[in-house]
């Protein structure tokens, strides 16, 4: 039977499974990297011990989360030399380099700064320690930036020359700063952003709903509201503009991803439909007549290319696109509803005290990994048939790797993933549902702590 398996499709999934298993812990790092920094800074200023319990209480959360992140990622490079050998040697004097740099920079930032993140706090001054929390939170941002600028030199490759079949540096500048790389760092920073708002609001809701006295979950669950509030919106304008530079430089991914078929001015948008790749055609969609080419070229008459511009063999799988596409959008949407509503709300002062909205948000808590993982989707399978875009087919950068081998490393990263990340999540889980403790205070080194009539044994109680 695994004879019959298609060892490039397997190889793919094989690689589409690890990286989805990563990215989002990616996604959350860097969120809860930058919300840290916030917190200290405002305990710094302030002298509010509520954000001294919160950076301590997210401070476990973002350790093992960093550390799943590291691990998990550790695995894709190797499969490069193994799955990828000859997309890693044509493309290594590009991709090398800038994964090196990753390395360099922010893997070294951020691990010459963690130990005293983590536990230094009582070993350090109070400046020298933000200095540190600030450090890793400039390490996870940088990480994203050369990250993204290898991906996104695969979706819109530029500043190269061919030379004896391998993709050379031409321009460095031209190479990370590619056409795409702008749109795509602020898309997936502001993304981060947005999956830790909502992660960071559900706690702060689920705990507030058990416990409306606990000052530190209201406070969590005010700042998640106001991150939704200001980035949900900023990231369908962001959005937008990327939407409008892939319609520039990736027009078959646009028209897989709208379900267009044929070229035309005023084209609809298509809420939703069902994809046929063989008959040609989007059945059962519902439409809205010329919105599509208003959205995509901001003209209500703009002409909008359909799939059949290209060879069928050029054409991305227009279903997984199309549905992955929008799960992102109605993910956002969704964001930006509760965004609003939290606004509105706290208008009101009625932000904290609204039941119904409290529960939401909470249900919405994974709704971040959720547009992340639908938009990477989007963004690799509407890549296909290349690897590099318009340069290499993915068919051209397997490794001669038979189907039998491919599915039993794929067996087997399945099995140790579900396992040791399955135990880490639950672990994770079990840090979120344990409430920080209400100490207004923070905590000064050799003195007895007290907060609101509360005493140390109290405290740890709650603890």
């Amino acid at each position: 039977m695994l004879e019959s398996l298609d060892a490039a499709l397997l190889a793919r999934i094989q690689f589409a499974f690890t990286v989805s298993f990563h990215i989002v812990f990616p996604a959350f790092t860097i969120g809860v990297a930058s919300y840290l920094a916030v917190l200290e800074a405002l305990w710094l200023w302030r002298g509010r011990g509520t954000y001294l319990v919160l950076y301590r209480y997210w401070l476990k959360v973002f350790a093992l989360t960093f550390g799943m992140g590291v691990v998990s990622g550790i695995v894709m490079s190797y499969q490069f030399g193994t799955n990828w050998g000859p997309f890693a040697d044509r493309t290594g004097p590009v991709l090398g380099p800038l994964l090196g740099y990753e390395v360099l920079t922010a893997f070294f930032l951020e691990a010459g700064f963690l130990g005293v993140m983590l536990f230094g706090q009582k070993r350090v001054g109070k400046g020298l320690h933000f200095f540190a929390t600030c450090m890793v939170a400039v390490g996870t941002l940088i990480s994203a930036f050369w990250i993204l600028a290898a991906n996104s030199w695969m979706q819109t490759p530029t500043g190269f020359a061919i030379r004896d079949g391998q993709y050379i540096p031409a321009d460095w500048w031209a190479v990370i700063f590619n056409p795409s790389f702008p749109y795509r760092l602020a898309h997936m920073v502001l993304a981060a952003y947005l999956t830790t708002a909502f992660v960071v609001g559900a706690v702060g809701a689920f705990h507030f709903l058990r416990e409306r006295s606990n000052e530190a979950a209201r406070s969590m669950f005010s700042m998640a509201m106001w991150m939704a509030t200001i980035v949900a919106p900023l990231q369908l304008v962001v959005g937008d503009l990327h939407g409008l530079n892939t319609l520039e430089h990736q027009p078959a991914k646009i028209a897989a991803m709208e379900g267009h078929w044929e070229t035309q001015r005023g084209a609809p948008l298509i809420l939703f439909g069902l994809p046929d790749m063989e008959a040609e055609t989007t059945r059962g969609a519902i439409t809205v007549p010329g919105l599509g080419s208003l959205i995509l070229t901001h003209d209500w008459d703009g002409e909008v290319r359909g799939l059949k511009s290209w060879p069928a063999d050029e054409r991305p799988h227009s279903p997984t696109v199309f549905w992955s596409f929008r799960v992102m959008v109605a993910t956002g949407v969704a964001m930006v509803l509760v965004g609003l509503l939290s606004l509105y709300l706290r208008a009101r002062r009625r932000l904290a005290t609204t039941g119904w909205f409290l529960r939401t948000v909470l249900v919405l808590g994974p709704s971040g990994f959720i547009a992340v993982l639908a938009g990477w989707i989007t963004t690799e399978v509407g890549r296909q048939p290349y690897v590099v875009y318009g340069l290499m087919r993915t068919a051209e950068a397997r490794s001669p790797v038979d189907a039998p081998a491919v599915a039993g490393s794929l067996l087997a990263f399945a099995i140790v993933y579900f396992v040791v990340f399955g135990a880490g999540i639950y672990y994770l889980l079990q840090l979120m549902r344990r409430a920080p403790a209400p100490l207004e205070r923070g905590p000064e080194p050799g003195l007895p702590q007290r907060a609101a009539g509360i005493t140390p044994a109290q405290a740890l109680e709650k603890r």
